[in-house]
């Protein structure tokens, strides 16, 4: 199933270049050192990332977009095999493959599965839910505080989500008398985490408008909205009806635990679940409580949930004749979120074509006298790229990504073209 879904988001993606945050990424490679791999992005750790996209740009450079994608969705694929062991574990085989299956077509988590630079999320949930299994260990294998660590570790170093993977392990350990004394392999990180913020992260880039003391106020609305959004994404439903599905999801969790008390993993995936939209709230709900449910955020709710959501699916009669009922049941959402993600596809498809006049705009405009220095080509799709000059030098040293493509969309052509020209200067046109 990994593999098909991977090859249907190739598919779905071919039309794609870079986008948004990646051309912080690209304009700023040619500097990069040692140190700028510490640097955060938008208060993010993003070491790893940095390094796949150095890995990337000095081989394939801008020349192809696939590479990138590539390695997105062979990390996604890695998410949901992991989460498929994970849920075996404690739910068996028929819930681990129904919660491996909507994770893999996540609709409603459209933004981490159609643009690479999600690596940084879906990396981070990859090497955390390794980090989770690790912790666990398995009837024939003992628990790995070890390699958990190091998995741990990589999670926060593909970014920020990690944090969220580190309050389930300490919970996780916390609630289990027996296994306390291992919150000492933990320490490391956080002291480690700590020092890297005090030293960069504390520099990343703030959220305009900054957060403030109002972000109190808008906490429970940011959050409750999140909770829906993610538990409803699940099934491929958006919008206010999510509501219902946060009642429905809460509740069938709410008596499963009724019936049989929740274990420590349980109740740690609780814990990381709400700190994760407590901390973003916190952050973010000046932007509006409604961010909270954006695909990049669904993703991450969805893989808590799913878990969480697993101990109750587990009391279900999956033999005799409900298993086909079942079975359609998790069918029907799939297939829901499958629509979704494609609709979502498509729509991002159009953008890319907007994208692309507008570099195709700026190639044309290099050679213009009236080119302004700080013409910035398109700042709704194209916010990132403001100079000119460097965004000439980074596809000069990786390639031009829309080099011998026809312009098609010549409407939005002309429109870029007539936002890099300097006021009052009449451009010369080919």
């Amino acid at each position: 199933m990994a593999l098909v879904v991977a090859a249907t988001i190739l598919v779905l993606s071919r039309g794609y270049t870079f986008y948004f945050d990646e051309w912080d990424f690209i304009q700023s490679a040619p500097d990069w050192g040692w140190a700028s791999y510490l640097e955060p992005h938008n208060e993010h750790p993003v070491i790893l990332p940095r390094l796949i996209y150095t890995a990337l740009l000095f081989t394939f450079g801008l020349h192809t977009y696939v590479p990138y994608m590539l390695v997105l969705v062979a990390l996604h694929a890695t998410s949901a095999v992991l989460l498929f062991e994970l849920v075996r574990r404690r739910a068996g085989d028929l819930v681990g493959i129904a919660c491996a299956a909507m994770l893999l077509v996540l609709g409603a988590g459209w933004e981490n599965l159609l643009w690479a630079f999600q690596i940084t999320f879906v990396g981070s949930v990859a090497c955390g839910l390794g980090m989770l299994l690790a912790l666990e260990g398995s009837p024939t294998t003992p628990p790995r505080p070890a390699v958990a660590v190091v998995l741990l570790v990589a999670s926060l170093m593909f970014s920020g989500i990690g944090l969220f993977f580190g309050v389930v392990a300490a919970a996780r350990l916390l609630l289990d008398p027996s296994r306390r004394r291992e919150l000492v392999w933990l320490a490391p990180v956080a002291l480690a985490f700590a020092a890297w913020y005090l030293a960069f992260g504390h520099s990343g880039a703030a959220t305009v408008p900054p957060p403030s003391a109002a972000n109190l106020f808008l906490l429970p609305a940011y959050v409750g909205w999140g909770l829906a959004g993610s538990a409803a994404g699940i099934i491929g439903v958006t919008g206010f009806p999510s509501l219902a599905v946060l009642v429905l999801a809460a509740g069938a969790i709410g008596f499963a635990w009724w019936r049989e008390r929740p274990g420590p993993l349980a109740l740690g995936v609780a814990a990381g679940l709400l700190t994760f939209y407590v901390v973003t709230g916190l952050t973010r709900a000046q932007i509006g409580f409604d961010q909270s449910a954006s695909g990049r955020y669904v993703y991450i709710g969805a893989v808590f949930w799913l878990i969480l959501l697993a101990d109750a699916a587990r009391l279900l009669p999956w033999q005799g004749t409900w298993r086909p009922a079942l079975a359609a049941v998790v069918f029907l959402a799939c297939f829901n979120s499958s629509v979704l993600l494609v609709a979502y596809a498509a729509g991002k498809t159009a953008v890319m074509q907007r994208e692309i006049a507008d570099l195709q705009a700026l190639a044309v405009e290099r050679s213009d006298k009236c080119l302004n220095p700080t013409g910035a080509v398109d700042p709704l799709v194209m916010p990132h790229v403001t100079s000119p000059a460097l965004y000439y030098r980074a596809i000069d040293r990786f390639g031009d990504p829309t080099a011998g493509l026809p312009i098609t969309d010549r409407a939005d052509f002309e429109r870029a073209r007539s936002n890099l020209v300097s006021s009052g200067c009449t451009p010369t046109y080919t």
